[in-house]
């Protein structure tokens, strides 16, 4: 399969992040070379959007401290990047409502249509826009292969046109705020692929579709039978045995993608919970939870040291 023929997907995780783990990050890199290796997929990016203070969680620090932490987190990726729309809103925002946000956002600088996994595979969904303008991957060389989209270029494209649109928050300097208002028109053209915003996350979220009343079942609805669900295990989970308790999960079971390990790897055990006990007991063991760049981000704000959340 060419590249331009396989799905090029976004993964999308939500969640508290409080704070950010090397197991946050390890999810994203395990989802995408899983992603890369059923030969059926190019993932181009990746982002991370944490909850709005007003989630209510026990001991959930202020968005300023974890947007800051996820950014130090991820500063030397070249694909994974911090979004603060869900923290920059007037209140809490649902998984659901973050997805439509970026499929629309996305929508809005490529000036196309993002496909959902109902689209048939045979039908390009992103294409390029009917005008007579000088394609954004014009290159100078000679050589036609060179004008080829690659995941680098795509999501690189994206990045720099989401710059033309941004704005700069005055308490998070280092944040560029997209503005869902805006219209680049046909300053972004793309050759025709067929472009995902999948929700990455663990087996605890996955779990937690099955609590009754945990979720408004529409959101289940448009979540797994529009997105879709790339799910990376952790200790151990029974991935089927979660999905087979949801009517839900097993109507779409096809739409969620179950990420194989056959070594559980280290960074899998790894979660917020264990690593704010580590600080609060001056546990060495944080070493192995969090970057350096977070933990001195940590200590120098006295983050989590004097709490029980």
């Amino acid at each position: 399969m060419t590249e331009a023929a396989k799905t090029h997907v976004i993964l999308l995780s939500c969640g508290s992040f409080n704070p950010i783990t090397k197991g946050h990050i390890h999810m994203f890199e395990k989802a995408r070379e899983y992603l890369h290796k059923t030969g059926r997929f190019i993932v181009i990016g990746g982002i991370i959007s944490p909850v709005h203070d007003s989630y209510g969680k026990p001991g959930l620090v202020s968005s300023k401290h974890r947007l800051a932490m996820c950014q130090l987190a991820v500063q030397s990726s070249e694909w994974i990047r911090v979004d603060p729309w869900e923290c920059y809103q007037d209140t809490w925002q649902t998984t659901c409502a973050v997805l439509e946000h970026h499929r629309d956002l996305m929508k809005r600088v490529t000036g196309c249509i993002l496909s959902n996994v109902n689209s048939p595979s045979t039908t390009p969904v992103i294409g390029q826009p009917q005008n007579n303008s000088t394609p954004i991957y014009q290159s100078p060389s000679p050589n036609p292969n060179n004008n080829k989209p690659t995941a680098i270029k795509l999501w690189g494209k994206m990045s720099d046109s989401l710059g033309k649109i941004c704005c700069v928050r005055p308490h998070i300097e280092r944040f560029a705020f997209v503005d869902e208002n805006a219209n680049l028109g046909t300053a972004v053209r793309y050759e025709e692929i067929e472009l995902r915003i999948l929700l990455l996350c663990g087996s605890d979220l996955l779990e937690s579709f099955c609590i009754p009343g945990l979720w408004n079942s529409s959101d289940m609805e448009v979540i797994v039978g529009e997105f879709g669900i790339v799910v990376v295990p952790r200790d151990g989970a029974d991935t089927e045995r979660i999905m087979n308790h949801s009517s839900v999960l097993r109507k779409y079971k096809d739409n969620i993608i179950v990420v194989k390990d056959d070594i559980n790897h280290p960074m899998s055990a790894v979660s917020s919970t264990k690593s704010r006990l580590a600080l609060q007991h001056g546990d060495g063991h944080v070493l192995d939870y969090l970057s350096q760049p977070v933990i001195d981000y940590i200590l120098q704000s006295q983050l989590y040291i004097n709490t029980s959340g």
